[in-house]
């Protein structure tokens, strides 16, 4: 069985929405290596329409002699749409109906984890069927004060931290796990 990871730029009050406007001046090479080790623990990216978009425009314009750039051209991409009705960027399969049931399928399938990078709306709805099994939340210390979050007020989870990673730039990695027990 597959895991489904989520990975996370996010402010100190949650914000999540356009971290290339902010996430950048603290960027550095361990936040590369984690998150390089982060893409290669995965065979298959799961995004939404929004994100899916946005990478469709920028990675394949990249230099794909670079592991990172090639692995993100090369891996099978889920992208979860209802309104488009083509996927241009190599080896992507559009999810437009039954999505939970499609998603479970991903998971019961052999391979790596399957990352959900971005993506707030299917997160939101994979957090509501329990199909998240690991957050990657690289949290960035500044506050945006409005913006999308990646908790709505209708979230809930309880979550368990099973690692904490301090970077020189003030940006902490929390992963975390849910907490099923309860």
């Amino acid at each position: 069985m597959r895991n489904i990871v989520v990975t996370m730029f996010m402010t100190l009050d949650g914000v999540i929405q356009d971290p290339h406007h902010w996430s950048f001046p603290y960027w550095n090479d361990d936040i590369a290596k984690f998150k390089y080790d982060e893409l290669f623990a995965s065979d298959a990216l799961l995004l939404g329409r929004v994100t899916y978009e946005g990478f469709a425009d920028a990675w394949p314009k990249r230099d794909n002699s670079d592991p990172f750039t090639h692995r993100m051209n090369t891996m099978t991409k889920y992208m979860v749409s209802t309104t488009l009705d083509t996927a241009d960027w190599d080896n992507t399969h559009i999810i437009r109906e039954n999505v939970v049931e499609e998603i479970k399928k991903l998971k019961q399938q052999d391979g790596q984890d399957i990352a959900v990078h971005g993506s707030a709306t299917l997160v939101q709805t994979l957090m509501a069927h329990d199909l998240i099994d690991v957050y990657h939340l690289l949290v960035y210390p500044i506050v945006r004060g409005s913006g999308q979050k990646l908790f709505s007020e209708d979230s809930t989870a309880k979550l368990k931290l099973v690692e904490q990673i301090p970077y020189s730039t003030g940006v902490v990695g929390l992963i975390y796990e849910p907490d099923r027990s309860a």
